[in-house]
């Protein structure tokens, strides 16, 4: 291992949604340590690299930002809070191109199943005389799509598991079909910590986490909203919040038809005093929480991390629809008539370490597995080639529908007019931003106000 720590590991973070750039991010800091030298260094291995520590200065960060419905607003980049050397828009085959001409030690897919897939084969395509280490996963509780989403992330050099759980899962799910599972590395959701709950005299907050897609009825989402104001009305004294993801009119990882917003616009008799919407970071949200409810959100997670009491409802049931049913066994299921008589669940303790909880502090070598795993491919003298599980051959109704809707051939390769020479400058590209940027209002403007009109009518 090199003593010399002057040059910082070039990262590349390529991302769809506010909350896969903040986990890809936050995951590209942690697992590309300081001591963790670069492909180009020819430097020899050593298994010190498990020791490093995290240091923003040691990465240089580029991030890019795929085009898309979901390509976060310069708001919600502010409030997700991290920052890059550089970030730019792309599309996928820009960022294939930049890939081509820019090099890289460590790059991170924060993206959906389809695009990582895309990407992956698309990174084959171009043949590089050195690659970068390509890693990926999942950015909270994986409760549904198991074995496609898994299929369609197989091929990075390191496919990251949040909990020992989903490190189990992920490995029966490749030694199923006859894949390689060496990819598979034990890490933990990036983005817990904060400081250990302690209750405050004289602060009663209760906090429900809103998620974009779940549930996905009006009924069913005006319900929780009813309940949650009626349990500030209950408990006048306290402070209950309604922490929600984006403003109308954003898009995060999920679609969001039906606002929270909008719903309380129309409650009868109004918001009580003590209730309140919220915006912003999770963790200062947290840090005045006494009590986090939520139907399955991964604010759960982070709530726990920090031992603050955690309630996931089941007055919609338990269903994999909803993702509650990930919380079997945690102890934390619970309705909001108990929650309104003032009962606080109390965590299982094995549930909590297989789940990468770690409140018990062992979070600090949580990714030591994943900074050695990209120690010792940086160190190789050679990276394999990519090599996904989908192959023309081995699902050849599949694949070539992904890679077209990424503008990629069957081989990989950019279709005929996806890819332009060079960057577009100067007025065309105002003019180019600017049709984009309505075009992806109208399009938030359909999902929001005229689907739901239409499904509405199609119900009568």
């Amino acid at each position: 291992m090199p003593s010399s720590t002057s040059e910082a590991v070039r990262v590349a973070v390529l991302a769809d949604s506010d909350t896969r750039w903040k986990w890809g991010a936050l995951t590209a800091r942690r697992i590309a340590a300081h001591d963790v030298p670069r492909c180009s260094s020819g430097s020899a291995g050593s298994s010190d690299a498990a020791d490093a520590v995290d240091s923003a200065d040691s990465v240089e960060l580029s991030g890019f930002l795929l085009r898309g419905r979901a390509t976060p607003t310069a708001r919600q980049l502010a409030e997700v809070g991290v920052r890059a050397d550089e970030l730019r828009e792309v599309t996928g085959n820009e960022f294939l191109r930049a890939m081509k001409d820019e090099q890289y030690d460590v790059v991170v897919l924060a993206l959906v199943g389809g695009a990582v897939q895309a990407m992956l084969h698309g990174f084959a395509a171009l043949r590089l005389p050195r690659r970068p280490v390509v890693v990926t996963g999942y950015v909270g509780v994986v409760y549904e799509k198991l074995a496609d989403g898994l299929l369609l992330r197989h091929g990075a050099d390191v496919v990251l598991a949040n909990s020992r759980h989903d490190a189990d899962r992920f490995r029966a799910v490749y030694e199923g079909v006859g894949a390689d599972a060496s990819s598979v590395t034990e890490a933990a959701l990036p983005f817990l910590g904060g400081a250990p709950y302690e209750a405050q005299n004289g602060r009663d907050t209760v906090v429900f986490a809103a998620q974009p897609s779940v549930p996905e009825s009006r009924a069913d989402r005006t319900y929780l909203l009813r309940r949650l104001v009626e349990h500030a009305r209950l408990h006048p004294s306290r402070e209950v919040l309604l922490k929600l993801r984006s403003k109308p009119g954003e898009h995060t990882t999920h679609l969001e038809e039906l606002p929270y917003q909008k719903l309380a616009d129309k409650l009868p008799g109004g918001l009580p005093p003590n209730f309140k919407l919220v915006y912003g970071h999770m963790g200062d949200v947290l840090d005045r929480t006494d009590l986090l409810v939520t139907v399955s959100s991964t604010a759960a997670l982070e709530s726990l991390h920090r031992s603050i009491p955690t309630a996931v409802l089941t007055d919609l049931g338990v269903r994999e629809a909803l993702g509650n049913h990930h919380f079997l066994g945690s102890g934390l299921l619970t309705p909001w008539d108990r929650l309104d008589g003032g009962h606080r669940p109390a965590p299982d303790p094995d549930w909590l370490v297989r789940q990468g909880v770690a409140a018990d502090g062992a979070y600090d070598t949580a990714f030591d597995a994943a900074r050695k795993r990209v120690a010792e491919l940086l160190q190789s003298p050679a990276l394999p080639p990519l090599a996904p599980y989908y192959t023309p051959a081995t699902a050849p109704g599949y694949l070539p529908g992904i890679l077209a809707r990424h503008h990629l051939g069957p081989d990989g390769t950019p279709l005929p007019g996806a890819a332009p020479a060079a960057e577009i400058t100067g007025v065309r590209r105002v003019v180019r931003d600017a049709i984009r940027n309505a075009a992806r209002g109208a399009y938030r403007h359909g999902v929001q106000r005229v689907a739901p009109i239409i499904r509405r009518m199609g119900e009568l």
